[in-house]
């Protein structure tokens, strides 16, 4: 197999050179860090005054935590290191709490991640004579721009489709000879029903290769999309807090996927202990960026789960790989590459007086796409009362679901009393989907 390199200087680097190019880097996001109000008084607090005080790498483990709790608190300009008019993007993800995580960019900061991305799709072999079908949503989810910018800066024709509206995506490749694709596993799935539905014919298309990100999932899945669709697969792993997607990427061995080293410090700690785990075993990974000025955050608890891989990638990057995220640590649900909080949904329920005081979540398969069910049960006067008034607040919490978790559920209203009570720790969610291997 004859590989490619976006920077091969880099990408080869030897761990000794590589490890103390992050040593300058971290030190130079130590000092940006001291820009902002939080990291600041964090820093102070356990005796590193500037970054002078970090000698080795190790050092860097001497600094607590940051946390999602950290980045809502500091809403909206807490984490901030450079001033306001030199911003020149934001991007946000929702909270629980309805306070969002906010991350801004610089020109500079857009430039490095362009080039990030740039390198992960460079990395999968593709080349400036591929038309690129971006159908992942844009605006403030990272994943649209992200990759758009990164297919760019690679010289490629890239198609803004967005997400949905498969008709149109069929078309599209039709007449513009798509090469590559960016979607949820999920959806690459739902094409392939799709296309049969639509009476299109997989040989009236030239895609070669699909990128999977926004939702984990399995190798059993991977395999069925490159089989049905007849396209290479490679997973990518990012998340907004540390740019979004461009993170780690798989390359052509499509075997881990190598986390870029120069742009990010990544540690896998046991997330109940928070201590380091042995080389190879799984834990939480926490991430430290290396590539942002607006907004520095320093070991960032990622919540999602994955081990390093031991050995060398038959590529020659010297870039540790991950393994496929496994799980996470909390609650969060991602639901057709949409992160969702129970407590989100419990919010807008509780805040209705119609409603009872036990609800539960059900997540299942539906096809290929993920469906949401969320039931609650209602008071007893309401659930009595006229049919056309339960079917208005049906209406009126599926519109306010949809509103807060962007995400449309079906809702089923309970009689009071008819939803299992736990005797311990409610259960809340029921999560069906198969699970990953």
């Amino acid at each position: 197999m004859k590989f490619q390199y976006w920077n091969p200087q880099i990408e080869k680097m030897p761990r000794a050179d590589l490890e103390l190019l992050q040593l300058q880097k971290l030190k130079a996001e130590i000092d940006i860090a001291f820009r902002t109000p939080f990291y600041k008084e964090r820093l102070t607090k356990i005796g590193i005054k500037s970054s002078d005080d970090i000698k080795t790498l190790d050092d860097l483990k001497k600094i607590p935590f940051t946390t999602k709790d950290d980045l809502r608190d500091g809403f909206p300009y807490g984490f901030l290191a450079i001033p306001k008019e030199d911003v020149i993007r934001l991007h946000s993800s929702s909270g629980t709490t309805g306070i969002p995580t906010v991350i801004y960019f610089s020109k500079d900061d857009i430039k490095r991640w362009a080039d990030f991305m740039a390198r992960c799709i460079y990395s999968t072999g593709c080349t400036k004579n591929d038309v690129f079908q971006n159908m992942i949503t844009y605006g403030l989810f990272t994943g649209g721009l992200g990759f758009h910018q990164g297919g760019e800066e690679v010289g490629m024709l890239v198609i803004p489709a967005g997400a949905g509206n498969t008709a149109r995506q069929f078309k599209m490749m039709q007449d513009y000879g798509t090469t590559v694709l960016h979607a949820t596993p999920s959806f690459l799935l739902h094409l392939e029903t799709k296309m049969k539905e639509a009476g299109v014919e997989r040989d009236s298309l030239v895609i070669k290769k699909a990128f999977g990100g926004a939702e984990p999932y399995s190798e059993d899945t991977r395999k069925r999309i490159e089989a049905l669709l007849k396209v290479d697969v490679y997973n990518s792993y990012g998340l907004s807090e540390m740019n979004g997607p461009g993170v780690a990427f798989e390359c052509q061995c499509k075997d881990g996927l190598h986390i870029w080293e120069d742009g990010y410090i990544a540690e896998i700690v046991n997330p109940d202990t928070l201590q380091p785990v042995k080389e190879g075993e799984t834990g939480e990974l926490v991430l430290t960026i290396l590539c942002r000025e607006a907004t520095p955050i320093l070991r960032y608890r990622t919540r999602d789960l994955t081990s390093f891989y031991t050995e060398p990638c038959a590529c020659g990057r010297t870039h540790r790989k991950l393994r496929r995220i496994t799980g996470r640590s909390d609650d969060m649900l991602i639901i057709n590459g949409v992160n969702v909080f129970p407590s989100q949904i419990e919010e807008v329920i509780m805040s209705m007086k119609e409603v009872g005081n036990n609800y539960l979540i059900i997540v299942e398969k539906d096809g290929a796409l993920d469906k949401l069910t969320v039931k609650t049960e209602v008071n007893a006067e309401t659930f009595m009362d006229d049919s056309r008034h339960l079917n208005a607040l049906k209406e009126k919490i599926k519109e306010t679901l949809q509103t807060s978790i962007s995400i449309s559920p079906k809702v089923e209203l309970q009689e009071s009393g008819s939803l299992p009570i736990s005797e311990g720790k409610a259960v809340r969610v029921i999560d069906n989907r198969p699970k990953d291997v």
